[in-house]
């Protein structure tokens, strides 16, 4: 019951405001939507039904309310070669083997890898994003006359500055709505020659409809053909939209469930490629607007998509004269909100790794325009950084005793980053006696590597004639030297039982 009080709350608490804050939202969609079709090598009503689709599938199956799910555009990136290819079919059917990859993923509740992704990742992908959506905004601007960029400064003036006027009920409805009413009024009572958002792409002018399972050959041949173009989209869905979802979660500080975001994605993938749509993923801009702009429960979520169809079908004339520069003005706000301007001052005060860590993955992002590679460079770095760490925390000291032992003491961890470290700590020359013991009460080998650098250590040893004995070494070190070494007797390493 508590669940579904908690369900309920998500779709019912201030209306009103979930209402206009997903009306912002959608206005973001248009332009973005429109483009990213573009790079997928579509239609744009392609793009935008399947924003309509996957919204009201998401709003409904997702775990992260709030969120804003569409056509994106590192999903544009990997279909479009699919779709030269072999044409619009093949990537329908990649859309409905994505969707089930991202379902499965979400059953098998593979969320939990979301740990591995650091905070210094999240902040370069946010900011990499930033970056991305204020470029993407470049070209419309490009060869702009002087109308356009008197447009661009009033509607900036309207977002940011009219929030601060002492009016009452000035902050009911979003400010990214009031400056396109006022662009676009304006733009049509002085003539202005200004692009207008039909000049983007031919919009929809009519509702989807139900197309069913794509007309392709069902063989094994069509399974080869969308077999890596699927598992892409799959992962770079899940990418985007778990780190959106994380992302939400820290500016809500509330939590949200992994897993079931990962299905409910799928879910909608689904059923956006059965309509005839491109599949998709959470999209940070349009989704840190809709935060921003009030929307925190499921009906923000469902309402930019229905507003989306509502204004491309019902309203296709009047939106069809909405000058492109008052969404710039939209997109440049949301690319200002998204970047993360601490993160420039934290560079001089946290660790040098996790500023480079940061870095590269806003490099990669913007080198290759693609958020996955960015973030798994990122991850990389991270897991390299971080096992450089553990290593040098390794240490082997010695003593000899009276009767002639040398006895070594390991503390830290044995594996693949240390395992060097640990080999050239011991010193069969110049030994007092001819025998040596080597504790392992405070140590852990954790791989084969470690276990390689084991045998080293003690063939050396026996090399030159010395006695070794091993010892202290716990439950796990031991587990794993009876696998790795299934040949050997334990007491080839002098172990104690037990």
């Amino acid at each position: 019951m508590s669940l579904l009080r908690t369900e309920l709350a998500q779709w019912r608490a201030h209306p009103l405001r979930e209402l206009l804050a997903g009306a912002v939202a959608t206005f973001a969609l248009i332009p973005e939507v429109i483009a990213f079709s573009f790079v997928a090598g579509v239609d744009p009503q392609v793009g935008l039904f399947a924003s309509f689709v996957l919204s009201i599938v998401i709003a409904v199956f997702g775990g992260r309310p709030a969120m804003i799910t569409a056509a994106a555009g590192s999903v544009a990136l990997v279909a479009a070669p699919l779709v030269s290819q072999h044409g619009l079919p093949y990537l329908f059917a990649a859309g409905l083997l994505a969707g089930a990859v991202q379902v499965l993923f979400g059953v098998l509740r593979l969320g939990v890898l979301m740990r591995f992704v650091s905070s210094s990742v999240r902040t370069g992908f946010v900011n990499a994003l930033a970056i991305l959506i204020f470029a993407a905004q470049l070209p419309h601007l490009d060869n702009a006359n002087g109308a356009t960029w008197a447009m661009l400064a009033l509607g900036l003036a309207v977002i940011y500055g009219l929030p601060r006027l002492p009016l009452p009920g000035v902050k009911v409805i979003p400010s990214p709505l009031i400056c396109i009413a006022v662009l676009s009024v304006l733009a049509a009572v002085l003539d202005l020659p200004l692009k207008t958002v039909a000049d983007l792409g031919q919009l929809p002018g009519a509702l989807p409809q139900w197309l069913g399972l794509p007309q392709v050959p069902w063989e094994l041949e069509t399974l080869r053909i969308i077999a890596m173009p699927a598992l892409a989209i799959a992962m770079v869905g899940l990418l985007e939209s778990l780190m959106t979802a994380r992302v939400v979660d820290e500016l809500t500080d509330t939590p949200s469930p992994k897993n079931r975001e990962s299905a409910g994605l799928g879910l909608a993938n689904i059923s956006a490629s059965l309509f005839g749509g491109i599949a998709g993923c959470g999209m940070i801009g349009q989704t840190v607007s809709n935060v921003r702009y009030g929307g925190r429960g499921r009906l923000s979520t469902l309402f930019a998509g229905v507003f989306l169809l509502v204004l491309m079908v019902a309203l296709k004339p009047w939106v069809s004269q909405v000058p492109v520069v008052a969404l710039v003005a939209i997109m440049v706000m949301v690319s200002v909100a998204t970047f993360d301007w601490r993160s420039l001052r934290a560079l001089a005060r946290h660790p040098r790794l996790s500023g480079v860590v940061m870095l590269a993955t806003v490099a990669v992002t913007l080198l290759t325009h693609n958020l996955a590679a960015g973030v798994g460079v990122g991850v990389l770095l991270s897991g390299v950084f971080f096992a450089l760490k553990v290593a040098r925390l390794l240490q082997v000291g010695h003593a000899d005793d009276a009767d002639g032992v040398r006895r070594y003491r390991v503390s830290g961890q044995v594996f693949f980053a240390s395992a060097d470290a640990f080999i050239d700590a011991f010193d069969p020359r110049g030994l007092p006696g001819s025998t040596v013991e080597i504790t392992l009460a405070d140590a852990r080998l954790w791989d084969i590597t470690a276990v390689a650098a084991l045998d080293t250590v003690v063939s050396r040893f026996r090399h030159h004639g010395i006695r070794v004995r091993v010892h202290g070494m716990d439950r796990h070190s031991r587990s794993l030297l009876r696998r790795v070494r299934r040949d050997a007797d334990l007491e080839d390493y002098g172990l104690e039982a037990g």
